[in-house]
């Protein structure tokens, strides 16, 4: 998997790299159990500090889609969200995006084809996909 982040861009690098990495899993480019690199050696690859690196692992592994440990490094795990945090998050985040859209003039038809070409587009495994 190939990680592009941009140097000068408004999102920080912790953020980009946390969300590069999610969509990897999600689209299958890293797959359950694969270890991913050292925070040096991501560091050093993607050329930015390793306290960034460090804090989007600390992010991934918070958020459950990696296991770190000491001997073994990190690795992909699958995020389960057993407390319903992250569908509040989603909610909250797709109401913003929706009221933003609508004011833009997207209508509601249109909406729902980009997500629907997104999602076909970014070939998103199911968790029972990405179990097996």
């Amino acid at each position: 998997m190939i990680i592009q982040l941009k140097m000068s861009g408004d999102e920080p690098l912790y953020v980009q790299l946390r969300n590069q990495i999610v969509i990897g899993i999600g689209t299958g480019q890293l797959s359950l159990g694969q270890p991913l690199p050292t925070v040096r050696q991501m560091a050093q690859d993607t050329g930015i500090n390793v306290m960034t690196v460090n804090k989007a692992y600390n992010i991934l592994k918070n958020e459950g889609y990696i296991e770190i440990d000491r001997r073994h490094g990190a690795k992909v795990n699958p995020a389960v969200d057993l407390n319903g945090e992250f569908k509040a998050k989603m909610e909250e985040e797709l109401k913003l995006l929706i009221t933003e859209s609508t004011l833009k003039g997207v209508s509601k038809e249109h909406f729902l084809e980009m997500c629907n070409a997104l999602y076909e587009e970014l070939n998103i495994q199911t968790y029972s996909e990405v179990m097996v």
